[in-house]
């Protein structure tokens, strides 16, 4: 099966983990992949019905496209595959006019039902999709990682200082900003606490050091391994409750302890007391952070046991393994013809 995927461009963060990261198990077993990005020239060319060439299967990602552009796609695709990872029929958290947007939620019912299959990337994503479409249509692929990139933190009991690590965006960074009180107030009770920020924006704080490390694929796991505790924060509603818990997975392929709220996909990733500590009060975040600063030997207790869940379960083989079972089912049965756009 030749397959074709439609992404935002080839460095985003979801083509890097979603789709080019299965880039090598596909091809071994027979399915070539082609990662295009749907802001060149060459996707406009597609909507053009004089144009001839046509799509085994094409993968769209993320992209909700207005009713017209799907039919024509749709009109030389033989499978079609939508896969979304975040609640994309809402606006974000930070969005001035709030999280409601009909105009995305039509388009994203377009794109449910009119795919030959799905691919959400948490248990609530899927239960979004089957509103409307049938279950056996929508696949539950989590996002994975690729742990052998991922050396281990040493957490070496003589070190003198102790680093928070927090990674991201700068859309998402505005979640430590709404915590500046309490960042602030680790960094008066811990004195030997910094916080490394690794993102394309700094944020700077006035009680607790910032270490600012400017993200590089090529350096981003080097900047975990020599830190000590992963960090994340995000706001308890619908758009958190689409997210794919990216960064808590990262922590833990390091091999760092992970403190989070239990918001979405967190309060299933973590293991509370055990790779982890879920903290949703200022004390909660107090006391867990203070008991890893001062013990070593436990943060490495619980950083071996997250990578150990991540190499059983979020290995970007398993997530292979799952997007190539997908395509076992769409061959060599699945039917010719284009799927009518909802109405």
């Amino acid at each position: 099966m030749r397959i074709t995927a439609l992404v935002k461009s080839r460095d985003h963060v979801c083509c890097r983990y979603r789709v080019a990261a299965y880039r090598a198990h596909l091809e071994s077993r027979g399915h070539p992949l082609e990662i295009r990005p749907w802001s060149g020239g060459w996707f406009y060319q597609q909507l053009f019905p004089s144009f001839t060439y046509r799509f085994d299967t094409l993968l769209i990602q993320r992209r909700l496209l207005p009713a017209w552009q799907l039919r024509r796609l749709r009109r030389g695709v033989r499978h079609l595959i939508y896969d979304f990872d975040d609640s994309i029929f809402l606006h974000s958290s930070y969005h001035p006019d709030g999280q409601g947007c009909p105009r995305r939620f039509e388009q994203f019912r377009h794109m449910i039902q009119t795919a030959d299959a799905v691919i959400a990337g948490n248990e609530f994503l899927r239960e979004q999709a089957e509103a409307f479409a049938a279950p056996d249509k929508v696949f539950c692929i989590p996002t994975c990682v690729d742990v052998d990139r991922y050396a281990l933190a040493q957490h070496a009991e003589d070190d003198l200082e102790v680093t928070l690590a927090w990674i991201g965006s700068a859309s998402t960074l505005r979640g430590l900003e709404r915590n500046r009180e309490l960042l602030e107030q680790l960094g008066q009770r811990i004195p030997n606490l910094r916080l490394r920020v690794i993102c394309n924006r700094a944020l700077s704080l006035h009680h607790l050091p910032i270490d600012f490390r400017p993200w590089s694929e090529a350096t981003e796991t080097d900047d975990l391994a020599q830190s000590d505790i992963g960090i994340s924060w995000v706001p308890d509603d619908a758009w958190s409750a689409g997210k794919c818990g990216l960064k808590v997975l990262q922590y833990m392929a390091a091999g760092l302890p992970v403190v989070a709220n239990s918001v979405g996909v967190q309060k299933d990733l973590i293991r509370h007391g055990e790779t982890g500590f879920l903290a949703d009060s200022f004390q909660d975040w107090q006391d867990a952070i203070a008991w890893l600063a001062r013990d070593p030997v436990l943060r490495r207790r619980m950083g071996a046991a997250g990578r150990a869940r991540v190499e059983a379960d979020f290995h970007v083989a398993r997530g292979a393994e799952r997007l190539e079972d997908l395509l076992r089912t769409m061959e060599p049965t699945a039917p010719r013809g284009a799927s009518p756009v909802a109405k």
